[in-house]
C-alpha cells in the first residue's frame, strides 16, 4: 500500500466516523443532550471539502511555488466555523489550506475548490468558471452534477455521501485519485 493510499484511508476513516455520528437520529427531544456532541451535517461536509483537495491533480501551474490552496464558498455560506476548524492546519503537498468566502462570482479567481450554494445563478456562474480555470466545483443542489458541477453531496440513511461527475472534473483540467473515485457512491464519467 502505497503512502498517499494509507493517507487517503486514514482521511475517509475520519471522515466516516464524523459521518457515523453525525445526524442525531429521531428519538425526540429527551435525548438532546445525548445527540449534542454529533457533528452536524455541515461539519461532516465541511471535513469533506478539507479532504477532497488532498486528492485532486491540479494542471501544472495552477498552483505556485508558495501559495495557500483557497477552499472557496460562494454565496451565502451554510458552514460557520466549521469550515475553518477543518481547514485549520490542513496542507496538501506542502500547500496549506484556506477558506475563502466569496459574495460574487467574479471573485472566484484563484479559487481551487469551490462550495456552491443551491443558487441557480451561481451554480451556472461556477459551471462556467470551471470550464475555464482549474477549479473544482462541490454543491449539495439535487441537479448539480446534470449542470456540469464536479462533486455532489448526498444524504444516504442520514450520512453525508457524495456523487462525482468525472467527465466536468476532466473538463476543468483534474485527475481525481482513483481513491476518491472509489468511496463516491456513483461516478459519472460522461457529459
Amino acid at each position: 500500500m502505497t503512502p498517499t493510499s494509507l493517507h487517503f484511508r486514514a482521511c475517509i476513516a475520519v471522515t466516516a466516523i464524523w459521518t457515523a455520528l453525525m445526524l442525531p437520529n429521531s428519538r425526540g427531544r429527551d435525548h438532546l443532550y445525548a445527540d449534542s456532541h454529533r457533528p452536524t451535517e455541515y461539519q461532516v461536509k465541511a471535513a469533506y471539502l478539507a479532504n477532497f483537495a488532498k486528492f485532486v491533480e491540479w494542471p501544472p501551474g495552477a498552483i505556485t511555488d508558495d501559495s495557500p490552496i483557497p477552499v472557496c464558498v460562494a454565496g451565502q455560506d451554510p458552514f460557520g466555523p466549521a469550515l475553518d476548524s477543518a481547514v485549520s492546519g490542513e496542507s496538501v503537498r506542502g500547500h496549506p489550506l484556506v477558506v475563502r468566502r466569496i459574495g460574487d462570482m467574479r471573485d472566484v479567481n484563484g479559487c481551487r475548490v469551490l462550495f456552491v450554494p443551491s443558487n441557480e445563478a451561481l451554480i451556472e456562474s461556477a459551471v462556467v468558471s470551471a470550464e475555464r480555470m482549474p477549479l473544482l466545483t462541490v454543491s449539495d443542489a439535487p441537479d448539480f452534477l446534470k449542470r456540469g458541477g464536479m462533486i455532489k453531496f448526498v444524504l444516504d440513511s442520514n450520512r453525508v455521501r457524495f456523487e462525482i461527475n468525472l467527465a466536468a472534473a476532466k473538463t476543468a483540467g483534474l485527475n481525481l485519485s482513483s481513491e476518491l473515485l472509489r468511496v463516491a457512491t456513483a461516478v459519472r464519467k460522461t457529459p
